[in-house]
């Protein structure tokens, strides 16, 4: 038996660090959301054990994947609550299409896929709620993809609110060609809290909200952009070349390297995607023309 399934890239369409916990993780005010990029998730179920291919060089295919992990995670799960599980082995097959390393959410997105896909084929032994609590065990994003909603996100990504007011909006999306680690953006984190935070959060969801999106010359923030264009200076660099040609704000997901534009109509977003993927043919950049899930 095998089935195919989708797994959904992410945008912070802003991120604000609030705080620091003892044990060294970062409180976080975000509004997070589905984008219209995938990666292609395949799954055999046949031999024994668990085995992962990916068809991008840098992804690895062992027990270091978080997709092996998250299907290793719900293996152990299910045995200890239910019994024995009712298949002896998977074969995880990923073609890769999200940028690895662009803070969209890739790795956590393949394995909150790898969560739900055995759950479903187990007859939904787990609730959503207690498969998110499993998520949250390989990391603070994949219980997000499991929830399956836009969310305004808090706590260091566990606490989720569904946020029903997001307009549809479209993006262009540069993959700037470097790969950002989060760990180490978050090392070099300058952590401070400030007033702006505050002020930004809300102007900013209400621009949002208003359905204006990049459109209003509205100024979204993400605190962790200028710890990784110090670590990355090619981020910064694109970032600032994107907006010169585009006009508009740009702003990076997560904890980069991939910066986006918002728009409000297909149209506009359909000419800027044009403009950037010209001036950029052949390079070592690729653009991205989406949309967010609602």
């Amino acid at each position: 038996m095998s089935l195919k399934r989708v797994s959904f890239a992410k945008v912070n369409l802003f991120l604000h660090v609030t705080g620091k916990r003892k044990n060294g993780y970062h409180e976080l005010y975000s509004l997070m959301t589905q984008i219209d990029l995938w990666d292609e998730v395949d799954f055999v179920f046949e031999g024994n054990g668990i085995r992962v291919s990916c068809d991008h060089p840098d992804v690895p295919e062992g027990d270091s994947n978080l997709a092996y992990r998250a299907a290793n995670l719900f293996f152990n799960a299910y045995k200890k609550q239910k019994g024995r599980f009712p298949l002896d082995g998977v074969f995880i097959q990923i073609k890769k299409q999200i940028p690895v390393g662009g803070g969209l959410g890739g790795g956590s997105s393949n394995a909150a896929t790898v969560l739900m896909t055995l759950n479903e084929y187990c007859s939904n032994a787990f609730s959503k709620g207690e498969l998110m609590k499993l998520g949250l065990r390989l990391g603070a994003d994949v219980p997000f993809f499991i929830f399956g909603m836009p969310s305004l996100v808090t706590g260091v990504g566990e606490r989720l609110e569904k946020y029903s007011n997001l307009p549809k909006f479209y993006l262009v999306l540069c993959d700037p060609g470097v790969s950002a680690s989060t760990s180490d953006v978050f090392k070099n984190l300058k952590f401070r809290l400030t007033s702006r935070c505050n002020y930004n959060m809300n102007t900013g969801l209400n621009a949002l909200v208003g359905g204006q999106g990049g459109d209003s010359g509205e100024k979204l923030y993400n605190d962790l952009e200028v710890s990784a264009c110090s670590l990355y200076p090619e981020i910064g660099s694109v970032k600032e070349e994107m907006e010169f040609l585009l006009e508009r704000n740009v702003y990076m997901s997560g904890s980069g390297s991939s910066l986006f534009a918002l728009f409000s109509g297909p149209e506009d977003a359909r000419n800027a995607y044009g403009l950037l993927a010209k001036k950029w043919s052949g390079g070592s950049k690729k653009i991205f023309l989406t949309s967010l899930k609602r």
